[in-house]
């Protein structure tokens, strides 16, 4: 086994419906969701099937591992195989050092800073990179424009998105930084849309997604979004996630059941690039913040 590993991080999904309750309450640090809001998120489970994040994501680590000839590991920071227990492995299996890879492109407390959390929690004295963002990777722009380029036709807006987070989220901590979030958000969609060539006045950003509880979260909304874009006489409409880089539930039911019903209740056509997944320049860009995460620990 080699010293040195790679591990891709994501956020991790349910294998079952009925394991649906305790997902959510590691989603939510254990503070209880009214009973409603557990039943709406199984239904929306119900109508995609199993979610495929798990399976695409170990994918996504098994090309990676083709492309630089090492050992790739996935760690969930809220179901299984969680962060813990894979750095646990690693350690036993003689991984001496490794870079870290967030699949979540933009930086915020509320997803990466923990991330990194678990991850330094189990390391030891095992050498750790730890990549805190790469909204700006080109390689990450270019999967994305090539993805969207595939659908979009001049004179059609683009509503590019991000996971929406709650509103105390972008508030300066004590030490008076802000979270970049929100911002390195729209630097990536505008990234995307420079390189498909989409004008300034063709463009929206919109967060998606956003929680049932715990207070007010980042807006606009996609429906507020679209409402404004029906009010302006469009009838055709993309909606491209930039903080996604695989399908999960906020892609197959978010984005294809009830953005499309919401977009088709007010006459409009709702079109979805096609997700990430096993983009081959998705595999080139987490290669070179591999190498460059190993090259910083003074590996290859």
């Amino acid at each position: 086994m080699s010293s040195e590993a790679i591990v891709l991080l994501a956020h991790g999904t349910p294998d079952t419906l009925e394991e649906i309750p305790a997902y959510l309450s590691n989603v939510t640090g254990g503070r209880a969701l009214p009973e409603e809001v557990v039943a709406e998120i199984r239904h929306r489970y119900s109508l995609i099937g199993p979610s495929p994040l798990t399976r695409l994501t170990r994918e996504q680590g098994r090309l990676l591992s083709e492309a630089l000839g090492l050992p790739v590991y996935v760690g969930m920071r809220n179901w299984k195989p969680y962060i813990a227990d894979v750095v646990r492995t690693m350690r036993d299996e003689g991984v001496a050092r490794f870079a870290a890879i967030c699949l979540a492109p933009q930086n915020s407390q509320t997803s990466v800073g923990l991330y990194r959390r678990a991850v330094f929690a189990e390391s030891g004295e095992m050498q750790v990179d730890f990549t805190e963002t790469w909204a700006d990777h080109r390689l990450l722009a270019d999967a994305f424009a090539e993805r969207l380029r595939a659908v979009w036709t001049p004179g059609t807006p683009v509503i590019f998105t991000a996971h929406s987070v709650p509103c105390r989220t972008l508030e300066s901590d004590a030490s008076g930084a802000a979270d970049p979030y929100a911002d390195e958000s729209r630097k990536t969609a505008a990234m995307v849309a420079e390189r498909v060539g989409i004008p300034e006045g063709e463009r929206r950003f919109a967060f998606q997604s956003q929680g049932a509880s715990g207070g007010p979260w980042i807006g606009p909304s996609v429906e507020e979004t679209l409402a404004s874009l029906n009010q302006q006489g469009i009838r055709r409409a993309i909606v491209q996630p930039i903080g996604f880089l695989c399908d999960h539930v906020e892609i197959l039911y978010d984005v294809d059941i009830w953005f499309r019903q919401f977009a088709a209740g007010l006459g409009m056509e709702l079109v979805r690039p096609e997700s990430l997944n096993d983009s081959p320049l998705l595999t080139a860009a987490l290669a070179d913040l591999a190498r460059k995460g190993l090259a910083r620990l003074g590996g290859r």
